[in-house]
């Protein structure tokens, strides 16, 4: 794990790619004012503001029940990628296998 960034949001991008150690293949890089997560090569999620949302599909979509898109700012919204409960966030394993499933969707048109 690369040291914690300079940043508000820095000790939680710290926190989220430690909870993600398991995985190996997991990188981060800066975007949208925030941090695209990489497996493998595979863009599957984002960190922005102090939440994590994954990509999904009809394979997974079901687990962000209730969870909001990714909305960058007033116009835009990521309607195939959903805030990640706090509840998984905090359990490294389970956080793990969302992220497989996250690199795995294939997101609608």
């Amino acid at each position: 794990m690369t040291a914690p960034e300079k940043r508000p949001d820095g000790g939680f991008a710290a926190f989220v790619l430690d909870q993600l150690a398991g995985l190996n293949g997991v990188s981060s890089r800066a975007m949208f004012g925030g941090r695209g997560l990489y497996f493998k090569g595979l863009f599957f999620g984002i960190l922005f503001r102090g939440r994590v949302y994954f990509k999904t599909g009809p394979e997974n979509r079901e687990d962000y029940r209730g969870m909001p898109s990714f909305r960058p700012n007033a116009r835009q919204t990521l309607k195939n990628y959903y805030e990640v409960p706090a509840e998984v966030v905090e359990e490294a394993d389970e956080l793990q296998a969302w992220a497989v499933k996250a690199a795995r969707a294939r997101p609608e048109g």
